[in-house]
């Protein structure tokens, strides 16, 4: 049986030197789409390891029925299930409520740590909504994965065309933890139609399919 990755609601440990992938979502909840995005991540970018930064809510988006922190870290250490793959709930711990500041905090406490963000490509489509987002791509690398439907609008997408000269090729990109941001490229490999909020209105529908059942 596959043991779920470990949970950590602090700083995860490192080690200066480590290339370190930030994947940071509400997971609400974790799929296995998200494990295929680590996965090929890990292989790519030739990552040491991935913190899932379960986050305490998105400022983007509505959080009154966000079920608890715990409660999604518990299903997201069991989704990751692989020894590089480490579930935190460090924003929560920090009071951070944007990357900006998350990746502010960890570039000083993990001197030495090639950190590289890692989002999905639906994710680069709304970046210059991010409050900082130049500050973000200032900070750490950036790796976007290809999610379906959203290749077209994430390369026109204005972060990604403020950020075109600064695009490392997908070929370089097991070299992009060591580049200098802004810096970012944009990786392709088995796509899966799996997304939180699919999986949501399915639940909502089982849910609401049960109530009227005799």
């Amino acid at each position: 049986m596959t043991q779920p990755s470990r949970i950590e609601q602090g700083l995860p440990p490192f080690s200066p030197g480590q290339r370190i992938g930030l994947y940071g979502g509400s997971f609400n909840p974790a799929h296995a789409g998200h494990r295929q995005v680590s996965l090929l991540a890990l292989h790519r970018l030739k990552l040491d390891r991935i913190w899932w930064l379960v986050t305490p809510g998105n400022p983007l988006k509505d959080t009154s029925h966000l079920p608890p922190l715990s409660e999604r870290m518990r299903r997201a250490a069991e989704i990751a299930a692989h020894p590089q793959i480490v579930v935190t709930g460090l924003e929560a711990e920090l009071g951070t409520r944007y990357t900006a500041d998350l990746l502010a905090t960890l570039t000083r406490r993990a001197q030495g740590v090639r950190f590289v963000w890692i989002m999905g490509s639906d994710n680069l489509r709304q970046l210059d909504r991010w409050d900082r987002w130049q500050t973000i791509a200032e900070t750490v690398p950036i790796a976007v994965v290809n999610r379906p439907g959203s290749l077209n609008a994430a390369l026109s997408s204005r972060a990604a065309q403020a950020l075109w000269a600064d695009r490392v090729p997908d070929f370089a990109a097991a070299d992009l933890a060591n580049r200098k941001p802004p810096a970012w490229t944009f990786i392709t490999g088995p796509r899966t139609p799996l997304s939180s909020t699919a999986l949501r209105v399915l639940q909502q529908k089982s849910e609401e399919a049960t109530k009227d059942l005799p």
